[in-house]
């Protein structure tokens, strides 16, 4: 289950407060203080294949994509 998507169902419980609340209970992802799951994507929320390096903080397909702009250079 995504992030987003599960704040969609409790929204869509708030007419029901004991599904609700179980859901709540067995659902909803705990927070993360470390690890690979702490860390998302800039631009499109990935959590794997992050480039951490200079604090950039983007998956690496983003990566490729902002590379360029960004100021980077490809050598071959």
């Amino acid at each position: 289950m995504t992030h987003s998507s599960y704040k969609k169902v409790i929204t869509q419980l708030n007419n029901k407060p004991v599904k609700k609340k179980i859901f709540q209970k067995n659902s909803v992802p705990k927070k993360r203080n470390c690890g690979c799951a702490k860390i998302k994507c800039r631009r499109c929320g990935r959590m794997k294949g992050i480039v951490g390096q200079y604090k950039i903080n983007m998956c690496r397909q983003c990566f490729r994509e902002f590379a360029t702009k960004i100021g980077f250079v490809q050598y071959s």
